[in-house]
């Protein structure tokens, strides 16, 4: 549970000097004074308790993606491994997946608080578009979490979930000015507004992304500069009592666009890419290797089977599918159960059936990805090259790199 502090406390004394020296004003949540950088969450199991951890512990916002924990722990996988094919456990195999995800919740949850050692401030990140939504905030929320940040959907309902843990920190994932008002307006409504909200470009980050479909990605109402001037005027005129950081996400690569950014308004910036592929990544070697390695002219956009426009690294198996994707839609159907008796979605192209949608399981291949595997992986990136470019450097290293002007760092 977030427990306040002196602000001198939040931040790790060895980053202090770096972020004094840069001139970039604070990122305060919670009571805390925090270095300006929020790690974005990344899921399947790409950030759990190591990568959260170690970036809360320096003095930013570290997040635990929430979906298919298990994989990080092996008891948890024997456990839940080939439940579909065995006799008499159909009705019960999502029930007991289920479970397991949720006590892995609460495992990485209070190893990611020790790695912190009190600095920072801890966050997991819960997708609006995963069954097990409410499930996992209430979780997450018993565990002792810092914070709650949901995207992929509206989480008009995130107030009432979190009614019981008034001092949980309450963070929506929006793309566009108009989801800032509705969220706000209807929010008050429940007596309680966002502690802070994510403004994500969906031009710019990875995964699925805050748009109806492709060819809105590039719609100028998702630019920092209208979104994040026009949403602190909307909160400005609502008369919003205490001011609600902005946090700009997306394509963020160096330390003068979070100058930039802070400039226009934004309180502080989320990066996902970049602390995907670092040392202290919970994702295998190989995974990392082939983000790092990604040009992003090798990025692909799609349809993603959560019916989200998704950005990911052209790989063989990415490539291979949109091949037959067509084909694949035009016979699409419902299928009675999930075919790996899961249902991590609340709706999905291919157990629903859903024209348009993606015709694939994620879950299978998002797992590939964090085990490294490039012919069966999905893997989610966003655009711009990364501050170290192909190597693989430690979460220490980004955060010092992301406070410093160009001129001032080695070569």
């Amino acid at each position: 549970m977030l427990q306040r502090t002196d602000a001198a406390d939040a931040i790790d004394p060895l980053m202090r000097p770096f972020f004094e020296r840069s001139g970039l004003a604070a990122l305060r949540l919670g009571g805390r004074a925090l270095l300006p950088i929020v790690q974005g969450g990344m899921g399947v199991g790409v950030s759990a308790h190591k990568l959260a951890g170690s970036v809360a512990s320096l003095g930013g916002v570290g997040t635990i993606s929430s979906v298919d924990l298990r994989r990080h722990h092996p008891d948890l996988m024997e456990r839940t491994q080939g439940l579909a094919s065995r006799p008499g456990m159909d009705a019960d195999t999502k029930a007991v997946i289920n479970a397991a995800n949720l006590e892995a919740i609460g495992r990485e949850i209070r190893a990611a608080r020790v790695l912190s050692e009190g600095r920072g401030l801890l966050a997991i990140n819960v997708m609006r578009a995963v069954a097990d939504y409410a499930a996992s905030v209430k979780k997450a929320l018993e565990a002792g979490i810092d914070a709650v940040v949901v995207g992929a959907g509206l989480p008009l309902d995130l107030p009432d979930l979190a009614s019981d843990h008034p001092d949980a920190l309450l963070v929506p994932i929006l793309s566009d000015a108009r989801g800032v008002q509705l969220i706000v307006k209807k929010w008050e409504r429940k007596k309680r507004l966002p502690d802070a909200i994510v403004i994500e470009h969906p031009r710019l980050a990875g995964g699925h992304l805050g748009a109806a479909k492709i060819a809105d990605l590039n719609d100028p109402r998702f630019d920092f500069e209208n979104v994040i001037p026009q949403s602190r005027a909307f909160l400005k005129s609502a008369g919003i009592e205490r001011e609600i950081p902005l946090i700009a996400a997306g394509g963020i690569r160096s330390f003068e666009e979070i100058a930039h950014l802070q400039s226009l308004g934004a309180a502080g910036v989320q990066l996902g890419t970049p602390f995907a592929v670092c040392e202290e990544g919970d994702a295998s070697d190989e995974f990392k290797h082939v983000l790092a390695s990604a040009k992003d002219e090798d990025m692909i956009e799609f349809t993603s089977v959560a019916g989200l426009p998704a950005r990911a690294v052209g790989t063989p198996w990415l490539r291979a599918y949109l091949k037959i994707e067509d084909k694949l839609q035009a016979v699409s159907h419902a299928k009675t159960r999930c075919t790996k008796a899961f249902d991590c979605l609340a709706q999905c192209g291919l157990r629903d059936g859903l024209k348009g949608w993606g015709q694939f399981c994620i879950d299978n291949q998002l797992a590939a990805a964090l085990r490294g595997d490039v012919k069966k992986g999905l893997y989610f990136r966003g655009v711009g090259a990364l501050p170290f470019g192909e190597q693989i450097r430690s979460v220490r290293e980004l955060m010092e790199r992301l406070l410093t002007r160009v001129e001032l760092q080695p070569a």
